[in-house]
């Protein structure tokens, strides 16, 4: 029997609240927001219940709860996902704010362009999916740059080449190492590998910064294994599903049998539109996120003794759908 824990936390309430009020919101909000789709929660899998009492400089006083529940999935299970599709920023590697960001920075200060993101403001760019797409909406709200062209199809070469150079100082810190995968990835796709399980990668960044994550972070091994659908090969990026359509199709699977790992609201969305389970493993700019319709969600994946899910808990999933 392979044991699973996921961590849960409940919203903060004022020291106005009532006992009774409190009490019922942290209900309300574990079950609401960290479900198991098909099985209703036993009493006897909470094992700790914590409270906490903080004090802020403005003397206000606060409560916050968090739980622990055991999710067990029996290793011998005959159920197995056909496909295991990973998103990459925030899945594989935390790279966004210490990556990508600094990458795009580093990319407007060459070209002079008076312009740079800082972490709160690169937070509120990631609900829009894609690069490319992040700097065009960003200028067209705040205005362009002194440097850029004035005709759309020259702003259009202009991002482009902006990203391009912006991918290219990713890809060194990259191939660097200076970006390590987040717990419990390798683990989970050797998993993947060993029982059959096709595995692939499926974001909206450029395919030559994911290609540089998969093979130099991953390696050589897992690489070769591993299909790649990134970039532009879609018309539309997250939210929309076509990635993970494109990935079902291309791999020969049914959607329904798949289980993508994903860390955000907009790659969740994706995911269950294109009919596929959804696990989230929060990151660092997602985890206030809205992950109602998510199949299980966790802080990360996790490598023992602190392993939060493992292949047969993915297989566990599948089960469920077919008997809810």
């Amino acid at each position: 029997m392979a044991l699973t824990t996921i961590s849960l936390s409940s919203p903060t309430f004022s020291s106005s609240s009532s006992s009774a009020t409190i009490l019922s919101q942290t209900k309300a909000s574990i079950f609401s927001h960290h479900r198991l789709r098909g099985k209703n929660l036993p009493s006897s899998l909470f094992t700790s219940t914590t409270f906490f009492y903080n004090k802020t400089s403005t003397r206000t006083k606060q409560f916050s709860t968090s739980f622990k529940i055991k999710c067990s999935a029996a290793s011998s299970s005959s159920t197995l996902p056909s496909a295991l599709l990973f998103d990459c920023d925030g899945v594989l590697v935390d790279t966004e704010k210490d990556g990508h960001r600094i990458s795009f920075n580093d990319t407007f200060k060459e070209k002079e362009l008076g312009v740079t993101w800082d972490v709160d403001l690169y937070g509120e760019l990631l609900k829009i999916g894609g690069g490319k797409e992040r700097m065009a909406a960003y200028f067209n709200k705040t205005g362009w740059p002194e440097k850029a062209p004035k005709s759309e199809e020259e702003r259009k070469e202009f991002i482009a080449s902006l990203h391009k150079r912006k991918t290219e100082l990713f890809m060194a810190l990259t191939e660097n190492r200076l970006l390590p995968l987040r717990p419990g990835v390798a683990k989970l796709i050797d998993q993947a590998l060993e029982k059959g399980v096709k595995v692939a990668v499926c974001s909206t960044s450029n395919e030559k910064a994911v290609s540089a994550v998969v093979s130099c972070l991953l390696g050589p091994e897992r690489a070769e294994k591993t299909k790649i659908f990134a970039g532009d090969v879609v018309p539309r990026k997250k939210p929309d599903p076509a990635i993970y359509t494109l990935a079902a199709n291309t791999l020969g699977v049914d959607p329904s049998s798949c289980v993508v790992v994903e860390d955000s609201a907009i790659g969740l969305t994706a995911a269950k539109a294109a009919g596929m389970t959804c696990i989230v493993t929060k990151s660092g700019y997602t985890a206030d996120e809205d992950f109602l319709n998510a199949d299980a969600v966790f802080d990360c994946i996790g490598d023992p003794p602190e392993e939060r899910f493992d292949l047969a808990f993915c297989g566990s999933l599948l089960e469920k759908q077919y008997v809810s």
